[in-house]
């Protein structure tokens, strides 16, 4: 399954220090775990958080889970030991903080190549800084090893100085850009967290806001937001009934040239879509 297609609908943020977190993930229903030894983990817990980490990587108990090990970022004193540790263990990717360039995603690439990293580990690059978003087609397009845009829209909303605000105005062109950076290449891309886990109406509206941006999935800090977020990144049963109308009118009238499918012009754009949203749904049916 392609990295871009491959359900990345929730992906789960579990501080690796938390032992019984990492147990309880097994049984979540979400796509993805980022298993975090930087900013849920504090200064005496890092290297405990790094075995667990580790230990969670190699179990193989994690079912169809993409498990990914964010790393404390460069020039922090855990950035070498993280790194060499997680290619050890040779988890599904290493989620990688603040890269502001594609010279940093050549240089963390390089280290893993170094470290003897699987090839099925991938690199997902975070953009968090304006930095990086002025720079981020250039970020995404990089390495053939990256494989996801991860948005860190809280420390984003810091660097710029904006506030949090209902729709995330202020933080609509980083979105949009990042976006475009990660289509063009060929990537996938995630939505930042949402804060506030008892707003349970806001956490779905900025799920949809999302979704419309063309952001493949969304960053997750509760276990609770997994099941709407679910829901609202994959194919409804209206999409998928459209698709397949659109594919067996475009099948069906083939060599006609002009193919008009419940009043609306068909082109070879349309099925394309149509097919990926039906290899979309298929994928999210087969996790169960």
């Amino acid at each position: 399954m392609s990295d871009v297609l491959r359900p990345r609908r929730s992906v789960l943020y579990m501080p690796a220090s938390n032992e019984r977190a990492l147990e309880k993930a097994r049984s979540l229903p979400v796509d993805g775990l980022i298993l975090d030894l930087e900013d849920a983990v504090g200064p005496d817990n890092k290297e405990a958080a790094r075995e667990n980490a580790c230990a969670a990587a190699r179990s193989g108990e994690y079912g169809h889970r993409e498990v990914t090990i964010r790393v404390n970022g460069a020039g922090t004193q855990w950035h070498d030991a993280d790194l060499a540790a997680a290619c050890a263990a040779g988890p599904d990717a290493v989620v990688v903080p603040k890269v502001d360039s594609a010279e940093a995603v050549h240089t963390v690439v390089a280290a893993m190549e170094r470290h003897g990293a699987p090839e099925r580990t991938r690199l997902w690059a975070m953009v968090e800084t304006p930095t990086a978003v002025l720079d981020v087609a250039a970020i995404a397009a990089a390495s053939d090893r990256l494989a996801v845009l991860v948005m860190g829209t809280n420390d984003l909303v810091k660097e710029l100085g904006v506030r949090q605000v209902p729709g995330r105005t202020p933080l609509l062109t980083s979105l949009s850009l990042t976006v475009l950076a990660a289509r063009r290449a060929g990537v996938a891309v995630l939505d930042g967290v949402w804060n506030d886990v008892r707003d349970v109406e806001g956490f779905e509206a900025e799920c949809r806001q999302g979704r419309d941006l063309g952001f493949d999935g969304k960053t997750l800090v509760h276990p609770g937001q997994v099941e709407p977020c679910n829901a609202v990144f994959a194919p409804s049963a209206e999409e998928v009934e459209q698709a397949r109308g659109v594919l067996e009118a475009w099948e069906g009238a083939a060599g006609a040239g002009v193919v008009v499918h419940e009043g609306r012009m068909v082109e070879l754009l349309h099925v394309e879509s149509a097919r990926k949203v039906l290899a979309t749904h298929d994928a999210v049916r087969d996790r169960g």
